[in-house]
């Protein structure tokens, strides 16, 4: 359960109101703190400050930050809307949850707080001469803090929903997803080798909604399998979408009024997340590609670019990883299908640049890189994903000089004689 919460918690600090309530708080304390500094200024400092140029700071502060605020909440709104049409919508979550974007933002509510409390504060007479120096102070270090946010904001401005960029984004989070799977590739248990199916005493569990698995509590499953008598059979990895007849899980020696705290092990969502799910990564990665050779869009390069980021991925398949000591010796799960996830990527890019010669050469080489890896059950997937995109080369080709351009370069990968 402790994880569960623990993955909510994640879940909504990449929430962009989390931060700005955060930095709202902290605005209002930072006012506040004056009140509480100010018995401990001596008297002779507020005569050697110009503390009293603290009202018209704070009044500057408060009208420019609400300009600025409103005027970058209206540049994310049109880089998502850019990104949306020229990317993919599944990749918008991504720039949503950018800490830099979200850390300046929160700045700028943070300041425009502070100098509405503190604008506030001095109206009522709350401050003394000796609260005015260190409400003097707080301001400095507030408009220092707006100062470096707005300078890396405009160093933001300058890709944000840009295609490349956005590209950029998936790639880092697909990475970053396939690495965390590799060091857990039965995601902290035990590889599932047998059908459950066939196992005698084993009792399905069944999901309660219908949706995409987001995470699973291996702790909580952990605990409910103490005992040799008990075991868990997971079916279903996170990004895989359940509805209430399917099972994901099958169990032994576990009484059936657990089976609340199984389905609650599982967080099951109306959308897929990047954070546990890979192939999502790898899938979001092709969505580009394909809307990039799209007629509307008609962009070759993006297509190529994409088919390298992807090779860059997916080499991450073949690395070798230390041997995984069990945590839950009693939970079994699946690992990732190497050739699901070739499919995933290179199928779609494969079929819709099938008759652009230039994807289908760029897909021989890529596949051709990912065969030489070292890896078998990488070699055999990317054997039969080079022969199929072949095979849709030339059915859409219709330059016989075409055909043999992509054929060469297959005959030159080694996948064709």
């Amino acid at each position: 359960m402790v994880e569960r919460w623990k993955w909510f918690l994640i879940r909504i600090s990449k929430r962009p109101w989390f931060r700005a309530s955060l930095f709202s708080v902290l605005g209002v304390a930072t006012a506040l703190l004056a009140l509480a500094v100010a018995p401990y200024i001596p008297d002779d400092v507020p005569t050697k400050i110009g503390s009293d140029a603290v009202d018209n700071i704070l009044g500057v502060l408060a009208s420019s930050m609400l300009a600025v605020t409103t005027f970058s909440l209206s540049i994310m709104v049109a880089a998502y809307g850019s990104a949306t049409s020229n990317v993919t919508p599944r990749a918008i979550s991504l720039l949503v949850e950018d800490p830099t974007t979200q850390n300046t933002l929160s700045t700028f509510i943070g300041s425009f707080i502070f100098s509405l409390v503190g604008i506030i504060a001095l109206s009522t007479g709350l401050y003394g001469a000796e609260g005015r120096v260190v409400l003097f102070a707080a301001t400095i270090a507030v408009v220092i803090l707006v100062v470096y946010a707005l300078l890396r904001w405009i160093d933001q401005l300058s890709g944000l929903g840009r295609v490349a960029e956005t590209t950029a984004r998936v790639e880092r989070a697909a990475t970053r997803a396939l690495c965390q799977r590799m060091e857990q590739p039965y995601l902290g248990g035990c590889p599932l080798e047998v059908d459950p199916r066939a196992l005698p005493g084993a009792r399905p569990l069944y999901a309660d909604k219908v949706g995409f698995v987001q995470h699973i509590d291996m702790p909580a499953l952990g605990g409910l399998t103490r005992s040799e008598q008990h075991s868990i059979y997971i079916c279903v990895l996170p990004g895989i979408f359940v509805e209430p007849t399917q099972p994901i899980a099958w169990s032994i020696g576990i009484d059936e009024q657990c089976d609340d705290t199984l389905r609650d092990a599982f967080v099951i969502g109306a959308q897929r997340t990047f954070d546990r799910d890979p192939r999502f990564g790898i899938t979001v990665m092709a969505e580009i590609a394909s809307r990039a050779l799209s007629p509307a869009i008609n962009d070759q390069g993006t297509a190529i670019d994409v088919i390298g980021r992807g090779v860059r991925v997916l080499s991450h398949l073949s690395r070798p990883s230390p041997p995984e000591e069990p945590k839950f010796d009693r939970v079994f799960a699946p690992g990732l299908s190497v050739a699901d996830m070739l499919n995933d990527f290179f199928t779609p890019i494969a079929r819709d640049g099938a008759a652009v010669v230039e994807v289908g050469m760029g897909l021989q080489q890529a596949l051709a890189s990912l065969a030489r890896l070292g890896d078998a059950a990488i070699s055999v997937a990317a054997r039969r994903q080079a022969e199929l995109a072949l095979k849709r080369a030339e059915t859409a080709l219709t330059l016989p000089e075409d055909h043999q351009r992509v054929r060469q370069a297959a005959i030159d990968a080694g996948f064709a004689g």
